[in-house]
């Protein structure tokens, strides 16, 4: 059964940090791309980073750059994300996916993504 489970959301002021984290069972986590998106209430979800798990590069939406760092650790099956210097627009439901290797997933594309995690809130306040 393939699971992934994110955690590590949860209330931080303008300019603080959380990590979060997705736990990944049930599928060949190394050849995966494990993306993180987002969703804010009355909005589309949108890709925020993304890291391939077979050569460990990553990608970043404009919006995080230079402030969220995606990371995995394929021995435990896990893919974490760091955000820093956190913004009110920040706010959302952060889900992690997986998508398998024939596909482009570093665009960002949802459609691209076979499996999804249950999300984990995060709310920034000013």
């Amino acid at each position: 059964e393939v699971q992934l489970v994110e955690s590590g959301g949860g209330l931080v002021q303008v300019g603080g940090s959380l990590r979060l984290s997705c736990a990944a069972s049930g599928f060949n986590f190394d050849e995966y791309t494990i993306g993180w998106f987002r969703q804010a209430p009355g909005k589309e979800r949108e890709g925020v980073s993304c890291i391939t798990n077979y050569d460990g590069a990553t990608y970043y939406a404009d919006s995080v750059k230079g402030r969220f760092t995606i990371s995995s650790d394929n021995a435990k099956n896990t893919v974490s994300l760091q955000m820093n210097s956190l913004k009110p627009e920040d706010t959302a439901v952060y889900y992690c996916a997986a998508a398998p290797p024939w596909t482009i997933a570093t665009t960002f594309d949802p459609a691209d993504y076979d499996y999804w995690g249950q999300g984990t809130r995060v709310t920034v306040s000013s």
